[in-house]
């Protein structure tokens, strides 16, 4: 073979090996396990510090708990406490202040007993007093009704009993008597007015009482 022709096959042959592109570099074995390594250490990190985040947020719920138990705890005690101081400075309030309307009922009492009073039977020399005795009567009316209104105003109220039974949480039996019209135990008379004070017994009642014939009560429809 002509040394032309071997050295032009020789420059094709080069020509073409240049020309054929090199394949590409396969990617490290160990470099990729080293990123897939990085990345599982990432991932383990993230997962414990969201493990740490998840206890502390249990740790500030508990404690959240426990300051708000705490504090309802602390509430509802107080308020216990509130209602016993109330309760005690009411109990208190009413021993002070029960004697003192025990004693106005008496004056009212008094000034009943007054208005009740027949007049005295003016002879003609005394007729000019007729008009002082009927100021003075007016006066005492003018009094009890402003000791009503006083009563009222702290819930006192009278007993009512007349035509009634008998009841002996509100009233104390200091008479009987014996009438075909009215049924036994029923009140016919009231001695003394009875009264309540926010609607518990403050003062019992005295009052007459109608006790019926044995025959009667079995007689009657």
């Amino acid at each position: 073979m002509d040394a032309t022709v071997k050295q032009a096959l020789l420059d094709q042959f080069r020509n073409y090996l240049e020309s054929i592109e090199e394949p590409p570099v396969a990617a490290d074995a160990s470099g990729a396990e080293s990123d897939l390594f990085t990345v599982l250490v990432e991932l383990a990190a993230v997962r414990n510090e969201v493990r740490t985040e998840s206890r502390l947020v249990k740790e500030a719920l508990d404690q959240f708990r426990g300051v708000f138990g705490a504090l309802q705890s602390s509430q509802a005690t107080l308020e216990q406490e509130l209602k016993r101081a109330r309760a005690e400075t009411r109990e208190v309030g009413r021993t002070l202040l029960r004697p003192l309307l025990l004693e106005l009922l008496e004056l009212r009492d008094r000034l009943v007993t007054g208005l009740r009073q027949p007049a005295p039977r003016a002879r003609w020399l005394d007729r000019w007093r007729r008009a002082e005795a009927e100021s003075w009567r007016e006066g005492l009316g003018i009094t009890l009704r402003r000791l009503d209104r006083l009563l009222a105003d702290r819930r006192v109220m009278a007993v009512e009993v007349m035509g009634r039974r008998f009841d002996p949480r509100l009233a104390r039996v200091v008479g009987t008597t014996r009438q075909a019209t009215v049924g036994s135990g029923v009140v016919v008379e009231e001695v003394r007015a009875g009264f309540l004070w926010e609607e518990e017994p403050l003062r019992a009642a005295e009052v007459i009482v109608n006790k019926a014939e044995a025959a009667e009560e079995e007689n009657a429809p």
